[in-house]
């Protein structure tokens, strides 16, 4: 007996006519009648007694309803699956982000994501840039994403955001009323440095190179969220990438452009060693609506001015 054959016995079990049966198994009643007539030849049973126009399970009839039950549970268990892997709702994610996205694009995408497919799981790791690069091509992850970008074999990339370095200040700070900041007007002012070596660090660097402005840091730090906090306890001032500034609702920061110009561009990587998941491109997808949000003034900004 196969499935096709069960499938019509519980029917015609539920409702007890194959006119109903039919109709639920949108098939013909002469169809049904003669798949009965055949269960009953293989089975070499009778599995109805008909009675007025009824049909009535006999107990072999039912016993084979009963144990029938876990197939078709387990059908349903896979339809559903089915369903679920179509949809992109059910599955494992694995992603690493260097902080200023970790804080920032990645935490709002991750939560539309979810809502609507809460049987996914996610790892998700914050890194360093060489973190992100090694993860990525070990396959610990399968989304990696990063402010900058060096070639590496193996690595494909999209562009997620490109945005501008900016200058963060405690509200106090007396460039705080200052429309634009530049390398110049940090000279000899209380300021935060990102570590020597870090391609932050050094692209801030290059930029008080270019304008001529000396740069000597009071305090230097490896991350721009840990800049913002510096700023906004009133430490001094900063130069940060765009996304940091906005983490914990602006902290307070005065956040304004920052010149010379200095880019700051968001990637996100995958190995190009394998293709992406439907749900590695659904995750893509949501980060994409994210950072196309970005564009608005960050959170606490002052006077108006824009952040990037």
């Amino acid at each position: 007996m196969n499935l096709r054959q069960l499938e019509i016995l519980r029917a015609v079990i539920r409702h007890r006519t194959t006119v109903a049966a039919a109709d639920e198994l949108a098939l013909s009643q002469p169809a049904v009648s003669n798949a009965l007539k055949t269960m009953e030849a293989q089975a070499g049973f009778a599995l109805f007694e008909r009675v007025n126009n009824r049909l009535f399970p006999t107990a072999e009839a039912m016993a084979l309803y009963k144990e029938s039950e876990a197939i078709f549970a387990l059908h349903a268990k896979l339809e559903n699956r089915v369903r679920d892997l179509r949809e992109n709702r059910s599955g494992h994610l694995a992603i690493v982000a260097t902080p200023p996205l970790a804080y920032s694009i990645i935490p709002s995408a991750l939560s539309g994501f979810l809502r609507r497919r809460p049987e996914t799981r996610v790892f998700f790791d914050v890194r360093r840039y060489e973190g992100i690069i090694e993860g990525v091509l070990s396959r610990v992850a399968e989304l990696g994403f990063a402010l900058g970008l060096t070639h590496h074999p193996g690595i494909a990339h999209e562009v997620v955001h490109t945005g501008e370095m900016v200058c963060v200040l405690p509200p106090q700070h007396p460039l705080a009323d200052r429309p634009v900041i530049s390398a110049a007007d940090l000279s000899g002012l209380p300021f935060i440095g990102l570590e020597r070596g870090t391609r932050l660090g050094e692209a801030v660097r290059d930029s008080f190179a270019r304008a001529g402005a000396p740069f000597r840091p009071t305090v230097e730090v490896r991350y721009c969220n840990t800049a913002c906090v510096l700023a906004a306890a009133g430490v001094g001032a900063a130069v940060v990438d765009p996304f940091s500034p906005r983490q914990n609702g602006g902290n307070g920061l005065v956040v304004r452009p920052f010149t010379p110009t200095t880019h700051a561009v968001a990637y996100m990587l995958w190995s190009e060693a394998e293709p992406l998941s439907r749900l590695a491109k659904a995750f893509l997808s949501e980060v994409r609506k994210q950072s196309a949000l970005l564009e608005g003034p960050a959170p606490h900004q002052q006077h108006g001015a824009e952040s990037d």
